[in-house]
């Protein structure tokens, strides 16, 4: 149905329709985190098993969110999302009825996958949906439902568990893709890009390259680093890398224009996405453990523990939009990873009496820094590189966030069972409750000292070259992109101006 014929009264039934798909894969990026204690009751599982069951779906959305946006172009983006969704549904309901942990985990991949097709494609959907300020509204209103998610996800989960277990929090998926997908269909125009021949081998060797790095980080946390297969599977990661860059050097069109690279801005804001998802938001799966497994919190109340550094960036960030107009990039970006950083090292001092309240300034200030750095990300970005450039600008710091996510899960894992198994054959639940509280002390000092040293580095090396406004409404939650960029994976309808 084309909606440039549709009655005024119902204009808003395509953003009706995008914002509920996009509002349940993001959701799904973080909701696992309070469901991981009574999942390992359930599923007899071990840490490393829990780490994937977040790991899958994040490196699946990251490996397969720039080919998504070419498959897009190609074939047209409200099918690709409404294929999303079929899948999202379909690999939710699988994860409900999971068996065991390696059910579970493939489950996980292909909703990833399906969250992938919905990612590439909403921007690019409201974008040719709405013009002028019918188009500023809908993306306000994106932005505003997709930091929602952020602040929502941790109680919503944690209520869906209280009333009916951990498996509730799939099964909610299904009748919310379902009626997205059926409005879609009803209410959202076709729409197409410029297609171009699909980079198969880079979206092939970069997936092998981010998985086996992944698992390698997590194998060799829990069962040496020295081990033939941790061994292997850092030489496959690596061998994997040089391929995806030997073939982006070599094909027409590329998957990522690696000469992006050579600016300083763009790799800067590049490592900038990695690390902010990476320490703001990866070490609160070990969090959720320390809450429940050792504090004895019911999932509500931990999920609650952490409302308040989503709702504090949520209001930072709709609040900054207004006074950051027109000031340069590195400035938000820089500060606010240092104060991720700050808010993270307020963490690494806990004592094994140390109960939730301990951790709530530091939730505030690392709120405060993501709702600084979130809005300004993917528009500095896309400002970075040349016009024709956005959309692969846009869906290349999408990727990274969410590959740092990932990554930062499976490296903080690392030093989080290190730290804890040798303590557990004491049986004592004083020496566990120190281990796990020195586990945690360790992880946010890594990732406070990254943070604030990726934060001084983006002082130093962004620099603002575009001349629209860097800054709006944004969500808090990983991977997700500013309100005011209609940008996504492989789209290059609009962007900034680019000052040479």
């Amino acid at each position: 149905m084309d909606t440039s014929a549709s009655p005024a009264r119902s204009r808003w039934w395509p953003l009706v329709a995008i914002c509920l798909g996009t509002f349940i894969l993001l959701v799904d990026v973080t909701i696992v985190s309070v469901a991981l204690p009574p999942m390992a009751r359930d599923l007899h599982t071990q840490l490393d098993s829990l780490q994937w069951v977040v790991d899958a779906y994040a490196l699946a959305l990251a490996a397969l969110l720039l080919v998504s946006g070419s498959l897009a172009d190609r074939f047209g983006r409200r099918r690709l999302f409404q294929l999303g969704l079929a899948l999202f549904a379909l690999s939710s309901l699988a994860c409900a009825l999971a068996p065991n942990a390696g059910f579970l985990i493939a489950a996980r991949t292909v909703q990833g996958a399906g969250a992938a097709a919905m990612f590439a494609t909403n921007t690019a959907l409201l974008n040719h949906s709405y013009s002028g300020r019918d188009r500023s509204v809908a993306f306000g209103v994106w932005g505003a439902i997709n930091g929602a998610a952020a602040a929502v996800a941790p109680v919503l989960g944690g209520l869906l568990i209280a009333a009916a277990g951990w498996r509730a929090i799939f099964l909610v998926n299904l009748p919310i893709a379902v009626a997205a997908g059926i409005m879609t269909q009803r209410v959202v125009a076709e729409s197409r890009g410029q297609a171009s021949p699909i980079d198969w081998a880079g979206a092939t060797s970069f997936t092998l390259s981010a998985g086996t790095l992944t698992y390698a980080l997590i194998h060799g946390g829990n069962n040496g680093w020295g081990t033939p297969v941790t061994l292997a599977s850092f030489a496959v990661a690596a061998v994997a890398l040089v391929v995806f860059v030997a073939t982006e050097l070599r094909v027409a069109h590329p998957l990522l224009d690696l000469s992006l690279f050579r600016r300083a801005s763009f790799t800067t804001l590049m490592l900038v996405g990695v690390v902010m998802t990476g320490c703001a938001f990866a070490p609160f799966i070990y969090t959720q453990l320390w809450l429940q497994s050792v504090l004895g919190l019911p999932a509500i109340g931990a999920g609650l523990v952490l409302l308040p550094m989503a709702g504090v960036a949520f209001v930072v960030s709709a609040v900054a939009g207004r006074f950051l107009h027109g000031m340069a990039a590195r400035w938000p970006l820089g500060a606010g990873l240092v104060l991720i950083g700050a808010g993270s090292l307020l963490h690494a001092f806990l004592a094994a009496t140390s109960g939730w309240v301990s951790i709530l300034a530091g939730l505030c200030v690392t709120g405060i820094g993501v709702g600084l750095a979130a809005p300004v990300l993917v528009s500095a970005a896309l400002a970075a590189v040349p016009r024709p450039r956005s959309g692969m600008a846009s869906g290349a710091v999408n990727t990274f966030r969410q590959i740092g996510y990932a990554l930062g899960i499976a490296a903080f894992g690392s030093l989080f069972a290190s730290r804890v198994s040798h303590v557990l054959a004491s049986g004592g639940g004083h020496e566990l409750r120190a281990a796990y509280v020195s586990a945690q002390n360790e992880i946010y000092l890594v990732a406070g000292l990254i943070a604030v040293a990726c934060g001084l580095l983006a002082m130093a090396l962004i620099r603002p070259v575009g001349s629209e406004p860097l800054a709006a409404p944004a969500p808090a939650a990983p991977g997700a992109a500013p309100a005011a960029s209609p940008a996504r994976a492989g789209m290059s309808e609009a962007g900034p101006s680019v000052r040479s």
